[in-house]
């Protein structure tokens, strides 16, 4: 008898297959910006960095947000809650630590991107220093 996903598994599937097009997204939209991507989703055991770039000579720590559907459950800015801006803080602490970082400006953005039910790209919001 062959088995069958779990409707939790294919939502878990789902939401992992937006949040990778909106960080391809964001990361186009910041190379299309004259930023230099260095990393892409950037682990250590605190959590994870979705990207890492430079702005200049300004060290970028990039949260990317994404929905396909912003009416069912909010907009993807909406989805930036306090508890994540320390999260992605903390691991930015390990980031620097870890990679041994010269001195250098850092800033935290936001990219927050909005699919329609179609998988096209919607809107691209870029919100520098969110945080």
């Amino acid at each position: 008898m062959e088995e069958t996903p779990s409707s939790s598994s294919l939502a878990k599937n789902r939401r992992a297959a937006v949040g990778k097009a909106g960080e391809d997204v964001a990361a186009r939209h910041l190379q299309r910006s004259g930023y230099v991507v260095k990393e892409r989703n950037w682990r250590c055991r605190s959590g994870e960095l979705d990207l890492v770039a430079l702005d200049g000579e300004t060290l970028v720590f990039v949260e990317v947000r994404s929905r396909s559907d912003p009416s069912r459950f909010g907009t993807a800015v909406e989805a930036i809650t306090p508890r994540k801006c320390r999260q992605v803080r903390e691991v930015a602490i390990h980031y620097l630590k870890q990679c041994q970082a010269d001195f250098r400006p850092i800033r935290f953005d936001v990219v927050a991107v909005t699919f329609g039910k179609d998988g096209s790209v919607l809107e691209v919001k870029h919100l520098q220093g969110a945080f």
